[in-house]
């Protein structure tokens, strides 16, 4: 078995699994109202972008071969119905518009379609009387959503609030407005993690108590495949898996089982982790970085969404 790893070109010659820049995107965020970026504490090396700061690294992005940037808003004001989110002078449309002209000829801009960052209880939909998420009422919210983002120019919309139909009303709509071409990736197997902690300091998360009643029980491994069978059904492009690490055996599922592209996302508690190890001096940062992800790709990602994307791509491309 030795004859295989005996050298550096034997090693690369038959790798199973390879990484390469374009199977990359970078999720990014912009918050209303900022000149210069903000760190975000609790994600090392990661900002709030201002318009202009959010351009120069969409084209640095775009320099190192990355496939894609996600964006995610994060407002000034918000309100109960999230009214920001299809505002089309809202930050989030306006940050689309400026990277769909600045890069959208080199990497697939991506929107975010999701209420939590707009709404002032910090839920991913609207609230009924009871407190509870009202699924239909928010997926009314999801269609306004998607066509102001395809408006703005987003080439691919993340569907990441977990609603019960949200693939199949915003597929409809979308076509009944002459965006066929809009691509849907499906967050079909969203976990309710421990790992989102850092990411809601990033869009100032006003969440309080949990979203266990529409995303995944972490021990369903069943009920991701068949999340993602269904999305399938209702018209999705790419299906997702998040976050990443914490499920590679239902990545790998959902990748035997539909037939097109899956995806998924190294979320912010996999970063910090690696990170946070790193700065002690107790591993090896870009071997770990590189190790975690090309994990990710042997358990059957298509796509890794991480927020070492641009780094990464400059690493495999040197």
């Amino acid at each position: 078995m030795r004859r295989l790893r005996q050298s550096p070109a034997v090693r690369s010659l038959v790798r199973e699994t390879s990484l390469d820049p374009r199977q990359l995107v970078l999720p990014m965020f912009v918050r209303e109202g900022l000149s210069s970026p903000m760190a975000i504490g609790s994600m090392p090396g990661v900002v709030q972008h201002s318009m202009d700061s959010l351009r120069s690294a969409a084209v640095e992005a775009a320099e190192a071969g990355v496939g894609g940037v996600m964006l995610f808003g994060v407002p000034a004001v918000r309100d109960a119905q999230g009214s920001g989110a299809d505002d089309p002078r809202g930050i989030l449309n306006l940050a689309t518009e400026a990277l769909a002209s600045e890069v959208g000829d080199a990497l697939v801009v991506q929107t975010d379609l999701c209420l939590d960052e707009f709404t002032d209880h910090g839920h991913c939909g609207v609230l009924a009387d009871d407190g509870s998420v009202d699924n239909d009422a928010t997926l009314e919210r999801y269609v306004s959503m998607a066509l102001a983002q395809a408006r703005a120019g987003s080439q691919l919309l993340g569907l990441s609030g977990m609603m019960d139909g949200q693939v199949a009303v915003i597929r409809a709509a979308l076509d009944a407005e002459g965006f066929t071409d809009t691509l849907l990736l499906a967050y079909a197997a969203k976990y309710a993690s421990a790992f989102y902690g850092p990411f809601r300091e990033a869009v100032d998360s006003q969440l309080k108590g949990d979203r266990r009643t529409y995303q995944l029980d972490p021990g369903n491994r069943r009920e991701g495949v068949r999340e993602a069978v269904v999305d399938e059904a209702e018209g999705a492009d790419i299906v997702m898996v998040k976050p990443a690490m914490a499920f590679l055996d239902v990545l790998r599922e959902v990748r035997d089982t539909v037939s097109i592209p899956v995806w998924a996302y190294q979320v912010s508690g996999e970063y910090a982790m690696i990170e946070a190890a790193a700065a002690n001096g107790w591993i090896d940062r870009r071997a770990a970085v590189l190790e975690s992800l090309l994990s990710i790709r042997r358990a059957g990602a298509d796509v890794v969404l991480t927020y070492w994307a641009t780094e990464a791509a400059g690493w495999l491309r040197a």
